[in-house]
């Protein structure tokens, strides 16, 4: 029995060392991260009032706050647009799973270790339901476009195998 609660508390020390390797390797900030999805798949989340899915990197829960936290590569010293809109989505899918409260998410450019906190104010609240509401009318309309001319970004892109507007 004491073998057993020895191991037990060793297995306890490994797991939080573990996790505060995470956090400095991956340049998150304090709080308990109570979701993961980089080193074990986890659920997605699902809002039933915008019909949005999705997974983000950590959440990290700080003085009774859940804060999502999306991780991204590339040598970028400003953050993206399409990234604030994903990382307020988590936001907004952590709302409605939580039944709490987001004040904001947090993304982070593993490559040049750039960090910026994203508040989830009433503006970016609109402009995320718009957002949604455009991509709701484009994907049932007739005509699809593409709206960029990255190849990496083509290439990733999961609707790949039904576009016809592919960048080789």
């Amino acid at each position: 029995m004491i073998l057993i609660s020895a191991i037990l508390i060793l297995l306890s020390i490994l797991i939080k060392i573990k996790a505060k390797k995470l956090k400095i390797d991956n340049k998150i900030q304090q709080g308990k991260i109570i979701y993961s999805d980089l080193n074990i798949p986890e659920k997605s989340y699902f809002s039933k009032r915008y019909r949005i899915t999705g997974k983000p990197d950590y959440i990290i829960k700080k003085n009774g706050q859940y804060i999502p936290v999306e991780l991204k590569s590339g040598n970028h010293l400003n953050a993206k647009k399409n990234h604030i809109y994903q990382l307020l989505a988590y936001c907004q899918l952590i709302e409605d799973n939580y039944n709490c409260y987001t004040p904001y998410g947090v993304l982070v450019y593993i490559d040049t270790s750039k960090q910026f906190k994203i508040n989830f104010d009433p503006k970016r609240r609109f402009q995320l339901e718009s957002i949604i509401k455009e991509m709701r009318k484009s994907i049932t309309g007739d005509i699809i476009k593409r709206n960029h001319n990255e190849i990496q970004r083509c290439i990733k892109c999961s609707m790949r195998q039904y576009c016809n507007q592919k960048i080789s």
